[in-house]
């Protein structure tokens, strides 16, 4: 008996398994236009009217578009409204809109802003649904597989089947995406034929029904009616479709549809009466049981040429195991419909040619719709380095054996495709446009300087790096004084944790954040920033995009003359931008030698604090600092505060008053305590271990934290209580509070 071996291909690279094909010809198919492209009836809801430049930027985009420009960027500088700018020109256009931002935390944000804007039509959230996900994928050189594992948020879930199920029945849809967006979705014309449409008055079988929810993936489930399940009481067919909080209630009168309606889940109350209604697919890779057996068939013939080569190539433990496991997965295919990581078998399912992409969201749009890429600048570069990574894993999981050459076909968009997918009308939002936007525009763009507020862009004072410290110690005492808050940004970690150090040393307190500092505790520093808990916060690149701090007047930037990523003129005026929301917001610069970026960026925030001033001067404005209330900053942004039911849970009545009940949120705990002593000690400065956290001194650090917790209660109630506020976190989209709960929750198990 021959022995299996173990081959290692010294570069995947070497044999290209697939051809890749340019834009036009990786097309997954012809779509239907799903909706007659007539114009969108969006109702824009707000209690304000347009200010500053946003009335100007507002004509001149909506303009642009009916005179048939495809490419418009829109200057906005921090604290302009941009969101506001966005909602008007979408309701002008009257489209279908996908609005791509580069982050979930961004994507809620602006989910909420344009929920209130356009309350009576359907705006949507699509991002990853993956709390935690870790691809499958082989390493070679140690003979390593690891295993797909991952973790679905169910509620998250629900969005993008809504997200899809709205595209494909209306026109008033706005979609705001990560960049999930490009990644494969199930065919739209195959969601499209699957739904099950039944209208009153008419003529149904009633196994019919049953036969055609199980086909769609409904599971039927008499006796607790979960979301994607259906029961059955006699004549009467209830169903909870996998994209709604509301259920759907068909009965029966023999084979006459005698009633539809929709009612409540909990209650059962009715609370609509239809005429005819429409159920979606639960899942948005189904396949019609007619299709299965060309599935099937499809995938021997891969896999018997696949085969074929193993052997020839002398790969004899690479062919047993990729005959094992897709011969497995054939099996699960042929009696449910589905299988483990069926996505990676959907060039089959759609009966794709080789090298052709899947279908993704943007498919789900048809012909005729709006794109706009907020904070182009990040986006766009995000969307082109999608594709490399996961061609690299991919192919490695081909080349050993664990997956058909068709799961390379199972990829995201390459940037070569989303630009070829560009609708006829794209507008690029971002205060700093990148390169890529000023081209495909030619450098023209939509300038919106002018604040509703009046508030100007901060004052720019320059020092050399000589005597920094001492110039920085006493302007950070100044704002302090006057109740503000600062931020400092470094070039490194290790100077960042010095930094803080140095500065606890002299009596101010302060904390550090980086990318070492978990997700879970930027949100919580962050917030303690704004509540007074620590006055500076110094930070590397983090203290950017998406950071609205009205508390800080003043930013300080250290090494400002080292040109590169964290200093190029796109990175300091994002980073100076951070103290443009407050009347006294003034940038300390640190450098020796003046920069092309340094210089550029000092310039234009000259040219737009002159316009701004100029402007006020002649419409009669005061500048005001941004006084929104801290409870608003500090509301979790959940994406289903809308879906589900806005009561606080009666177990919650039971807590001590914190001062956030009225928050809907069970309130997080510090993660270090705040100290306003000066901290003793021989004055000899000591790293801050990264393991620490961010900390007053040294000897603070997480592990200490979470010894006190752990001696509070009695494990048992404890770790009850600690799983039910994860779960409920979870389940509101707080990944950073369920996660900080979760490692808590890990310490105690330990």
């Amino acid at each position: 008996m021959a022995r299996a071996r173990k081959t290692i291909t010294p570069d995947p690279y070497a044999k290209p398994i697939a051809k890749p094909l340019p834009p036009e010809k990786s097309l997954p198919g012809h779509l239907k236009q799903f909706q007659s492209p007539t114009r969108a009836n969006f109702e824009l809801v707000s209690p304000y009217g347009a200010a500053g430049d946003q009335p100007k930027a507002i004509e001149e985009l909506t303009e642009g578009f009916k005179h048939g420009e495809q490419f418009q960027t829109l200057l906005g500088v921090t604290g302009s409204g941009k969101t506001f700018t966005m909602a008007n020109v979408i309701k002008n256009v009257g489209k279908p809109t996908l609005i791509l931002t580069h982050n979930k935390t961004l994507a809620a944000q602006l989910y909420q802003e344009f929920k209130a804007f356009f309350p009576h039509n359907a705006v949507e959230y699509f991002v990853s649904y993956y709390d935690y996900f870790q691809p499958e994928a082989y390493i070679p050189h140690t003979d390593t597989f690891i295993e797909k594992d991952a973790s679905i948020n169910d509620e998250i879930d629900k969005l993008r089947l809504r997200a899809t199920a709205n595209l494909l029945t209306r026109r008033d849809v706005i979609i705001v995406a990560s960049v999930s967006c490009i990644y494969g979705l199930g065919s739209p014309s195959e969601y499209f034929d699957l739904m099950v449409r039944i209208q009153k008055g008419e003529i149904y079988d009633r196994d019919k029904i049953l036969h055609d929810l199980v086909r769609i993936q409904y599971t039927r489930n008499d006796f607790s009616l979960e979301r994607g399940s259906f029961r059955v009481h006699g004549d009467v067919i209830e169903i909870h479709p996998s994209y709604d909080e509301e259920g759907l209630r068909i009965e029966l009168f023999g084979d006459e549809v005698d009633r539809l309606c929709r009612f409540n889940i909990v209650t059962g109350e009715v609370t609509q009466e239809l005429n005819e209604m429409t159920v979606a697919p639960a899942k948005h890779f189904v396949t019609k049981e007619e299709g299965r057996a060309g599935i099937l068939q499809r995938m021997q013939v891969e896999l018997t040429e696949r085969l074929a080569e193993l052997d020839k190539e002398g790969k004899v433990l690479e062919s047993a195991r990729l005959s094992s496991r897709t011969r497995y997965d054939m099996e699960m295919i042929r009696e449910t419909g589905m299988c483990s990581g069926i996505e990676n078998y959907s060039r089959i399912i759609e009966n794709r040619a080789p090298g052709t992409r899947p279908f993704t969201l943007i498919d789900y749009f048809g012909d005729d719709w709006l794109l706009m890429v907020d904070e182009s600048h990040v986006s766009i570069p995000q969307v082109g380095g999608m594709a490399e990574g996961d061609k690299s894993r991919k192919t490695t999981l081909v080349q050993y054996g664990f997956r058909l050459p068709c799961a390379l076909d199972n990829r995201p968009m390459n940037f070569a495709e989303f630009e070829f997918m560009y609708p006829k009308q794209v507008l690029f939002v971002s205060a700093t446009p990148g390169d890529y936007e000023l081209k495909k525009t030619g450098g023209v763009v939509t300038e919106q300087i002018n604040r509703p507020t009046g508030l100007l862009d901060p004052k720019i004072e320059m020092f050399p790096i000589k005597g920094q410290m001492d110039v920085l110690l006493y302007r950070i005492e100044e704002v302090v004084k006057n109740g503000d808050r600062v931020l400092v940004t470094t070039l490194t970690k290790k100077m960042a944790q010095d930094l803080t150090d140095f500065f606890v040393e002299a009596g101010i307190r302060a904390r550090y954040l980086h990318s070492d500092i978990k997700t879970l505790e930027r949100h919580e520093l962050i917030r303690g920033l704004r509540t007074g808990e620590f006055d500076v916060l110094v930070g590397i690149n983090l203290l950017r995009e998406g950071l609205d701090l009205p508390e800080v007047s003043m930013v300080a930037i250290l090494d400002a003359d080292k040109e590169g990523f964290l200093r190029n003129y796109r990175s300091l005026i994002q980073t100076m931008g951070r103290a443009s929301r407050n009347v006294n917001g003034t940038v300390l610069l640190f450098a020796d030698n003046m920069t092309d970026s340094l210089e550029k960026a000092v310039t234009e925030t000259a040219r737009r604090r002159s316009v701004q001033e100029e402007f006020n001067k002649e419409h009669g404005i005061t500048p005001k600092s941004v006084t929104r209330k801290l409870e608003d900053d500090l509301r979790i942004n959940d994406p289903l505060g809308d879906i589900g039911d806005d009561s606080v849970d009666e177990d919650w009545e039971d807590e001590p008053s914190t001062g956030s009940e009225n928050l809907g949120i069970r309130p997080m705990e510090p993660l270090q305590p705040s100290s306003k002593t000066k901290r003793k000690g021989s004055g000899k400065k000591k790293p801050i271990p990264a393991s620490a956290g961010m900390t007053y001194g040294p000897s603070t650090s997480k592990r200490a934290e979470n010894a006190e917790l752990l001696q509070r209660a009695s494990a048992s109630s404890k770790l009850e209580d600690l799983e039910r506020q994860m779960k409920e976190a979870a389940a509101r989209l707080d990944f950073e509070e369920a996660a900080r709960l979760r490692d808590i929750i890990r310490s105690m198990d330990a």
